[in-house]
């Protein structure tokens, strides 16, 4: 059988389909799926259960004329193969490749670069409200999981487009998870439309057995005049038309002809509307379907088994010591439980873990009034979906000074999630913040010691630690209590001294290393805390051999290395050179850790030989200034 996908090579292309090459391309669009997800990596379960939606998007509006926005974008890789880009697909999340997500740096297709939940719907409104102020007429179309549902800024849009009453269409892709099930009252609420996945069958097969029957079509009518009004008292629909929308559903997310008119329907609607699509996640794929969680992200192909522990696993077998240890002490995770490693300790502590949904800006300001009772909070949060919540750390929690501990997973280069998940800024947007407290575990037993000491602290604290496996010795069975502020030095030289912080640490020790092997002699320092910084190490330290490198895996600006700067300015230390290393000023592309580490020269070798060019730098420099002739 000859492939359908091959012929496809922009939307037009799918329209031309009939049903049986409709169904042949879905099944082409899974295996093309489950192959180079599982080689590259990437998001695979809601990928699969978006293929009849997606095909369906493209056959009734007319991409990027019409305008399909997605939301969070990890669904979005049919959308790809579908808009001229697969050739390009066994390149996806590899550096310089597809980008995981939608991006508007790819395609005319993408409207709008997306990696962040809940933002589909203001920018789709966004869109419409430009259109109609040009006299346009196109369509506008934001296409949202039921997970985003969680996120407060979905209803300030939906809020704002029914009091706008412009033609919007929002594509309620519900599937009942978003990376775990989708928690909340929101969720319970469509809990009761997702029951009538029974209700559709049903349908089906009463058409099915009355249309050959005599008088079956004006059966078929009756039936579905009293349908109409059981539905409507029996269906919770009311919480969209008192946002202003005319909804639509609950439709079969995997029948492309019941999608396919539902849409058309749409698309003739002269106000917002909500197309409620009921859909599987890990759709035609039995390992997915059975534990959509596991396979909502892979990791890619030939990696090679390793039983060392993430910091992320690392991060909740501490904190269930915690737990254990201390009644006072609660967990927060925005939508991040399977990330954070805390399922099996939801279990064991089911009224001390909570799970807020995409709900970022709440979680923060919720540990902040846990905090204010006597609790010990800890947000477990990726760095990246922290910086949505910047106000509410600053103004709910740095400004009273409660004692809220962050824990950043995900800090720094995470690797191929690629731009929108990078980790690269937290140092700048919380060394900011006054009152807080920001470290970086320099290993796996450092991570345990500074959650350990984080309880007892009476501020605002950060611990940021990276992506991947931990570091270090095996880890300690007894927990230390760290001196807040305070560096340590893990190596002593007198040529030049390297500071580093959290997963920069090691690479700085062995570039020390390799460094010897040329005859320079290094000092190695773990600098530990960015805020406050071991003043009196480091000036000891930099008074000492005169030449610094610092080096951080966040942004250069407002960063690590500029904090160091301030001090050394403000010591007058002004015959002290430093170089930085770090990330200048962008975003870092989607590509595997180790390859982006070594482009911005954050890994060993690239640490080295900055280090090796600053020295000769800095020698050039005084041979020049003492070859100056002195005015007379």
């Amino acid at each position: 059988m000859s492939s359908i996908l091959d012929k496809i090579d922009e939307p037009r292309d799918v329209r031309k389909l009939n049903q049986d090459e409709l169904s042949q391309l879905c099944s082409e669009l899974r295996e093309l799926l489950i192959s180079r997800v599982g080689e590259n990596g990437g998001h695979l379960a809601s990928n699969l259960g978006a293929v009849e939606l997606t095909v369906s998007l493209h056959r009734v509006f007319d991409s990027p004329r019409d305008k399909i926005i997605w939301d969070v974008g990890h669904q979005s890789y049919v959308h790809k193969l579908l808009t001229g880009r697969k050739k390009q697909f066994p390149s996806l999340r590899q550096y310089r490749g597809l980008s995981g997500f939608a991006d508007r740096d790819e395609s005319p297709h993408d409207a709008f670069t997306t990696g962040h939940g809940g933002t589909s719907i203001s920018a789709a409104l966004g869109m419409a409200v430009t259109r109609d102020l040009a006299g346009g007429d196109h369509h506008v179309v934001a296409v949202i999981g039921d997970g985003c549902l969680t996120c407060g800024m979905t209803y300030e849009a939906l809020n704002h487009a029914g009091q706008l009453d412009t033609r919007l269409i929002v594509v309620l892709n519900d599937n009942g998870m978003s990376i775990s099930p989708t928690v909340g009252a929101l969720a319970k609420h469509l809990n009761v439309l997702r029951a009538t996945r029974g209700y559709i069958q049903a349908k089906k097969q009463t058409h099915r057995l009355l249309s050959p029957l005599p008088g079956g079509k004006r059966l078929r009518e009756t039936l579905r005049r009293l349908k109409a009004g059981a539905k409507a008292v029996v269906m919770p629909t009311v919480i969209w038309e008192q946002l202003g929308f005319a909804y639509l559903g609950p439709i079969d997310g995997h029948s492309i002809s019941e999608l396919e008119t539902a849409l058309i329907q749409a698309r003739s609607y002269y106000k917002p509307i909500i197309v409620h699509v009921l859909t599987t996640k890990g759709k035609g794929y039995k390992p997915a379907e059975d534990n959509p969680s596991h396979f909502h992200g892979l990791s890619p192909r030939g990696t090679g088994v390793d039983t060392t522990p993430t910091y992320s696993e690392i991060f909740a077998q501490t904190v269930g010591g915690l737990l254990r240890d201390n009644p006072r002490v609660v967990v927060i995770s925005a939508a991040m439980v399977e990330g954070n490693s805390l399922s099996s300790l939801i279990k064991e502590f089911p009224q001390r873990i909570y799970d807020v949904g995409i709900s970022e800006q709440h979680a923060v300001t919720l540990a902040a009034g846990l905090a204010t009772q006597g609790l010990i909070p800890i947000v477990a949060i990726y760095s990246t979906f922290l910086q949505r919540a910047f106000d509410q750390v600053l103004h709910d929690v740095c400004l009273p000074d409660l004692p809220v501990i962050f824990a950043l997973d995900r800090s720094g280069i995470v690797g191929e999630d690629g731009k929108t998940h990078q980790g690269t800024f937290d140092l700048s947007y919380l060394g900011l913040m006054p009152n807080m407290i920001i470290c970086a575990p320099k290993d796996a037993n450092e991570l345990q010691d500074l959650l350990y000491t984080s309880v007892t602290t009476k501020h605002p604290m950060a611990i940021r630690y990276p992506r991947g496996r931990g570091q270090g010795a095996p880890l300690a069975r007894e927990l230390r209590q760290l001196s807040i502020g305070k560096a340590e030095i893990i190596r002593h030289g007198e040529d030049i001294a390297i500071m580093g912080i959290g997963s920069t640490v090691m690479p700085c020790l062995e570039a020390a290393e390799h460094l010897a092997v040329e005859g320079v002699d290094a000092t190695v320092i773990n600098a530990r805390f960015a805020k406050p910084l071991d003043r009196e190490l480091i000036l000891d330290a930099a008074r000492q051999v005169k030449k610094m490198v610092i080096v951080e895996e966040n942004v250069l600006s407002g960063g690590f290395g500029a904090a160091v700067l301030e001090l050394l300015e403000k010591a007058a230390a002004s015959d002290v050179k430093v170089k930085r290393l770090g990330i200048p000023d962008e975003f870092v592309a989607h590509g595997k850790q180790d390859l982006l580490r070594s482009l911005y020269h954050l890994d060993a070798p690239g640490i080295a030989r900055e280090c090796v060019d600053f020295l000769t730098r800095v020698q050039a420099e005084a041979e020049r200034e003492s070859h100056t002739p002195v005015a007379q």
